[in-house]
């Protein structure tokens, strides 16, 4: 084979490689925008289907739901902002015969929860008519409590755990940990208290009474929310404000709760309007996919991206 002829060769193969390599580069292109097409349809048709399902439930008279689930703090689904919306929502609807409050939390920040008890109290002001219910299933504790104490009555399961009326503060001291590693701690505040509860300072007395007063403050607050909610049907105990919690059977004795009951018990028997409409407010169908398929999405492209790469080059 003359060298002529073995130029042409490798020319033509390099050229049927090159053009091999473009083909495979437009067909995944290709895929991935027909895949992205079909993501946005879908998006659509699930928003559509949720608007429309939204709507035609609430057509009749009904009990609505709020769900209190998990840590009541901002950012979860039973934040202050999400739970207040929904109460609103529910009391709004001209529907809503009652309204009931699923309790699930073992508690959360005392603002958040400070936040749905007012507010449950202005809705029931301004709609008299229309009565709150707590319902608790597994545990309402602390935080979560706090909420439960604005509704009209508490209804328990017998093995539910209520309680937990108190305020604590976590933290860590890692002073003894700096002295092994041989780390020193260079801090420099205006304000002798701006370092109160650095964990890489020794825990001095005077920010321990100053914390310890705090707490005390809003212990205090949760304290009296209670009364202001139960009333005459609080029977004290000296261990009432202690921190303790008791079963849901306990809890209807010391007038921490009223009845046993589940959700649809209160909506058929107390509301007497069985059917439920959720006002809980939680990400629809298409916010979770459009979420979900946004991560995929840039997944793609980085992977694209590298494989890509080299034949740019």
């Amino acid at each position: 084979m003359t060298d002529e002829s073995k130029w042409e060769r490798e020319l033509i193969e390099k050229l049927a490689t090159a053009a091999l390599k473009e083909q495979q580069r437009a067909r995944r292109w290709g895929i991935f925008w027909k895949l992205l097409g079909f993501a946005y349809l879908t998006a659509l048709l699930l928003v559509a289907l949720d608007f429309r399902g939204t709507r035609e439930t609430k057509a009749e008279r009904h009990t609505a739901l709020v769900e209190v689930s998990g840590l009541i703090a901002p950012g979860t689904d039973a934040s202050a902002e999400k739970v207040t919306l929904a109460l609103q929502a529910a009391f709004e609807d001209k529907n809503t015969a009652g309204v009931v409050l699923r309790i699930n939390s073992p508690g959360g920040t005392p603002v958040q929860a400070q936040t749905i008890y007012d507010e449950i109290r202005r809705l029931r002001a301004k709609y008299p008519a229309i009565p709150l219910y707590a319902v608790v299933e597994d545990m309402c504790a602390s935080g979560g409590y706090y909420v439960a104490a604005a509704a009209d009555r508490i209804y328990v399961s017998r093995s539910s755990i209520l309680g937990s009326i108190g305020v604590r503060m976590d933290g860590f001291g890692l002073t003894g940990l700096m002295e092994k590693l041989g780390v020193e701690r260079r801090l420099l505040t205006a304000g002798e208290n701006k370092s109160m509860l650095d964990p890489f300072l020794p825990l001095e007395e005077s920010h321990r009474r100053i914390a310890l007063g705090l707490l005390a403050d809003i212990h205090q607050q949760f304290i009296a929310a209670v009364r202001e909610g139960r009333g005459a049907r609080l029977k004290e105990t000296p261990d009432m404000f202690s921190g303790t919690i008791w079963t849901g059977t306990r809890a209807i004795e010391l007038g921490l709760a009223d009845a046993l009951g589940s959700l649809d018990y209160v909506a058929r028997e107390v509301v007497k309007a069985e059917e439920i409409v959720d006002f809980t407010q939680k990400e629809n169908l298409a916010e979770k996919f459009a979420r979900r398929f946004g991560l995929a999405i840039v997944e793609g492209l980085e992977r694209l991206a590298l494989r890509a790469g080299p034949a740019l080059r």
